[in-house]
């Protein structure tokens, strides 16, 4: 077991599936306390029969106040906060002209992990670490998807800058962006099975595996970003992609 999670508290918001869900049974199994965060408990309620003293679950939406509020007087309560991982995202396929769309998908995977980050300020430890989730997508492109794709990017950015503003306290910021990750996500695309099948196939192609990421790879990466042996990497965005951006 790596010591350095040992009773310590870790927060990560949608964390019920997918990502967020692997992150927190990782944490969990290296000894941290986890405060999970999302709208519905899903794969949550396995991981609180197993780790029954280790994690607490607050249900919640990161774009409503006050549930972010409920969120940081719970982890007041619960000590200082070592690990962040403002996880919570949506994603939906939209012309590159709705900016309604974008609104959506910001309010969730930009704002909503931002004000995440701003409504634990005060709960966060002295050298607390704290991992965002960007995209791969940041790097190429995907028809449809330029709302999610901008609010995932703008997010790497505001974190790089957040990343030298928040060093001199301690704080290390750094994102690890997915590649594509088999993960319920993609399943509220909104596109037909057939058609869902056809895009695996030709993203299957640029995968050095040749096939979607496991959850779990990806959530190796940030466990070991949040961790102290990742103690000098600072405002870096990590790309988990199987290859397919150097393709």
């Amino acid at each position: 077991m790596n010591t350095t999670f040992q009773d310590r508290l870790a927060v990560v918001t949608g964390a019920s599936s997918g990502i967020g869900l692997a992150v927190t049974e990782r944490l969990l199994v290296q000894g941290a306390r986890v405060l999970a965060m999302s709208r519905q408990i899903g794969g949550l309620g396995e991981l609180a029969e197993r780790f029954t003293t280790q994690l607490s679950w607050v249900a919640g939406d990161v774009t409503q106040p006050d549930d972010l509020a409920r969120l940081a007087k719970q982890a007041a309560s619960m000590g200082p906060v070592s690990y962040l991982v403002p996880n919570a995202g949506i994603a939906e396929l939209a012309e590159g002209l709705d900016l309604a769309a974008f609104d959506r998908q910001w309010a969730v995977n930009g704002a909503g992990a931002l004000n995440t980050l701003a409504c634990l300020r005060g709960q966060l430890a002295a050298t607390a670490s704290v991992v965002f989730i960007g995209t791969f997508l940041a790097q190429v492109t995907f028809p449809g998807l330029a709302a999610y794709i901008a609010s995932k990017a703008a997010l790497i950015h505001h974190a790089r800058t957040l990343a030298v503003e928040l060093a001199p306290q301690g704080i290390r910021i750094n994102t690890v962006s997915p590649g594509p990750t088999a993960t319920p996500i993609w399943g509220t695309l909104g596109l037909k099975n057939e058609e869902l099948n056809d895009v695996a196939n030709a993203v299957n192609l640029r995968l050095s595996g040749g096939q979607f990421l496991e959850a779990g790879a990806v959530a190796d990466v940030i466990v070991f970003q949040l961790s102290n042996g990742a103690r000098n990497v600072i405002g870096q965005d990590w790309v988990v992609d199987s290859g397919y951006t150097i393709k």
